[in-house]
């Protein structure tokens, strides 16, 4: 078994990705955890489990943030042969005003709408941690599933 893949209640869960509370260069929250699942799809990696919501959720919020499409980022990482032509690529397609600060803060309340209360109490009884107070929003429950906090 891949050490980086654990299984558990809600299927293959990966330990080696970034937290969705990483920030990128730019500053963005998120777009370096996009970036690896980007490079694992590529590389036919990328597990069920994280294929369903794979340019959705965070990924397609973060886009659609930044008036692009998914396919666009995943092109950049297609395209680059290293870290410094994925930044480059990346600088060129981003908008000038990345609202960093906008974005940030709406991913840290994702989940925490009285909407999204519900749904987030059902992803904490799968994962064994519903007593859990601390986990507020999905990056929390994120990090609490691939074990970056405990």
């Amino acid at each position: 078994m891949d050490s980086k893949i654990i299984h558990g209640p809600t299927g293959a869960t990966l330990l080696d990705l970034p937290s969705p509370y990483e920030a990128h260069s730019s500053g963005l929250l998120h777009l370096p955890r996009f970036l690896e699942k980007i490079k694992k799809h590529l590389a036919g990696n990328l597990p069920k489990t994280y294929q369903r919501n794979f340019t959705k959720g965070f990924d397609g919020f973060l886009c659609l943030h930044l008036g692009i499409e998914p396919q666009q980022v995943i092109d950049c990482v297609k395209c680059a042969n290293n870290e410094k032509e994925l930044s480059k690529a990346l600088a060129e397609l981003l908008p000038k005003d990345l609202r960093v600060h906008q974005w940030n803060r709406r991913l840290v309340q994702i989940g925490m709408s009285d909407m999204a209360l519900e749904k987030l109490q059902e992803i904490k009884q799968d994962l064994g941690a519903s007593n859990r107070d601390d986990l507020r929003n999905f990056a929390d429950v994120i990090d609490f599933d691939e074990q970056k906090i405990s």
